[in-house]
């Protein structure tokens, strides 16, 4: 899966594919204001997709085989 391939707003489900964790795992990373994004219509929550691969992206670190080129 891309990312164009993927809707601009996600759900917790899809979220947590995304992240491969489950729905409970991104509720709590919601309640704790650990997830970027998070866009809340009534009672249903939604996730910015490109707010959460923004963040993924500053989150990561080069492997040690990229790092050594």
């Amino acid at each position: 899966m891309t990312e164009t391939d993927l809707p601009i707003f996600l759900t917790v489900t899809e979220t947590a594919a995304v992240l491969r964790t489950t729905p409970k795992a991104v509720y709590a990373m919601i309640e704790r204001g650990q997830l970027p994004g998070v866009v809340r219509i009534g009672r249903r929550v939604r996730v910015r997709t490109a707010d959460l691969l923004h963040w993924l992206r500053q989150k990561s670190a080069p492997s040690p085989v990229e790092h050594r080129r």
